[in-house]
């Protein structure tokens, strides 16, 4: 168990839970506006609970890993079962990330009653690339409540980062489905929802429930190569231009 300390300008992740099984953060503040400041990544971990931390952090609050690569091939370990509640992310990049670093796979997380009330760039965001493998599946989030940010929703499977111009030792499309995002409110965002799913392996069954965004300044979603994206009551009072 982690509970209840303080962490100030790490160099880089703040709190690497790494095959962890049976744990436990909780009460933990976590400050540090560095490059890859993660507040807290759990990797290839089991059955552990995130609760009342308080994030403010240079990079992502809550990541969701399972090695890269060759590596996550070989010890195909996933990061399963996993719940994060009642966290704040005051500032940084997003609420709750997983990957790119998912090769082992990732499936049964939960994060609810969460909130980011200033400005951040996500909630919820996938990203992934065509040389991860590993897979994504029944992933929720509900009840947030959120300032100003990019993005509400995100899922991306081409991101490569510096080494995009590098050449693919083996090809792996990261299967992604059953996702879930309900019951969240937004002040203002550039884009409720956007989905890019790669067309050898399109994503499947998103779910976007009661969400309701005050204003929304660019556009509203944008999927491609996704398959059974289902929309209720995603609403907004006011968008840009109109």
């Amino acid at each position: 168990m982690l509970d209840g300390f303080k962490i100030r300008e790490s160099p880089f992740w703040c709190v690497h839970m790494y095959m962890c099984d049976n744990g436990i953060a909780r009460n933990l503040d976590i400050k540090a506006h560095g490059h890859n400041n993660d507040g807290i990544d759990l990797e290839m971990t089991r059955n552990f609970l995130v609760e009342n931390c308080t994030f403010d952090q240079g990079d992502d609050a809550v990541v969701i890993k399972s090695g890269s690569n060759q590596d996550g091939w070989r010890l195909n370990t996933p990061c399963e079962n996993i719940v994060i509640r009642n966290c704040s992310i005051l500032q940084g990049h997003t609420l709750l990330g997983l990957g790119s670093e998912l090769s082992s796979g990732i499936r049964n997380i939960y994060m609810h009653n969460c909130t980011a009330p200033k400005s951040v760039l996500r909630l919820f965001y996938i990203k992934t690339n065509h040389r991860r493998g590993g897979f994504v599946e029944n992933i929720y989030m509900e009840n947030i409540k959120a300032g100003k940010m990019q993005r509400a929703f995100e899922i991306d499977t081409d991101v490569l980062y510096q080494w995009k111009d590098f050449p693919t030792y083996e090809t792996r499309i990261t299967p992604i489905h059953d996702i879930h995002m309900k019951n969240v409110t937004c002040e203002e965002v550039d884009a409720i929802y956007e989905i890019k799913g790669d067309e050898r392996l399109p994503v499947e069954n998103i779910e976007l429930k009661n969400i309701h965004v005050n204003k929304v300044n660019k556009f509203i979603k944008k999927v491609s190569n996704a398959r059974n994206v289902n929309e209720k009551s995603v609403t907004y009072t006011k968008l840009a231009g109109q």
